[in-house]
């Protein structure tokens, strides 16, 4: 049977992966992006072939494993570089996650979770059948961000106008959930989303 895959994403301190660590408590499968991502680049790995193709072959360490400065440095130095980084890594970062998916079927999962900060722009929002954005106030994330990374306020500040807006999310979602409220009432609203869209596919079963 298939299972159903829902995309988890939001803005960076909103609680993204306490909500994702509830649904992993509700028995979904949880497959983390920024793993994924970390395996691109690993020794050996075709997608790093690539990058070393298209940002220079010393991206590579003498022992095989990505020079992750250097090459942030290069692919972060204008937008045209990034998006090269993106057109290189995204699809194999999806084409990973299909084979994840695949495998916690196997295992018996029917409900699964991606949980991806670049859902929409990696184009990942195309293999997920529901889409959850967690969301906060500014103040909020900017206050978990420094206490989170042990950054000052303005480079938290820098992260946050990086991202996108609020409202980015809301046309693009099934689902928002409020990261800012109290543990009890984020737990709560995961249980919550987690009951509807498994009574939503059931309704569709059914009819």
């Amino acid at each position: 049977m298939k299972a159903i895959v829902v995309g988890l994403t939001g803005q960076t301190g909103a609680g993204k992966s306490t909500v994702a660590g509830y649904l992993e408590e509700l028995g979904c499968g949880v497959i983390n992006a920024d793993a994924v991502a970390r395996e691109a680049v690993k020794s050996g790995s075709e997608c790093l072939k690539k990058l070393a193709g298209a940002f220079g072959e010393d991206v590579i360490n003498e022992d095989g494993s990505c020079n992750r400065r250097l090459l942030a440095k290069r692919a972060f130095s204008s937008r045209e570089n990034t998006e090269l980084l993106n057109s290189l890594t995204h699809p194999w970062i999806i084409s990973r996650t299909k084979e994840y998916i695949e495998g916690l079927c196997h295992k018996g999962y029917d409900m699964i979770i991606f949980d991806a900060p670049q859902l929409f722009e990696s184009g990942g929002d195309s293999i997920c059948d529901f889409i959850v954005s967690v969301t906060a106030p500014e103040n909020v994330r900017k206050q978990r961000i420094i206490d989170r990374d042990g950054i000052s306020a303005e480079a938290a500040v820098e992260r946050i106008n990086a991202q996108h807006p609020e409202e980015y999310y809301v046309g693009r979602s099934d689902y928002l959930l409020d990261g800012s409220e109290s543990v009890e009432k984020v737990r709560r609203s995961a249980e919550k989303i987690f009951e509807d869209i498994r009574n939503k596919v059931r309704r569709t079963q059914e009819g």
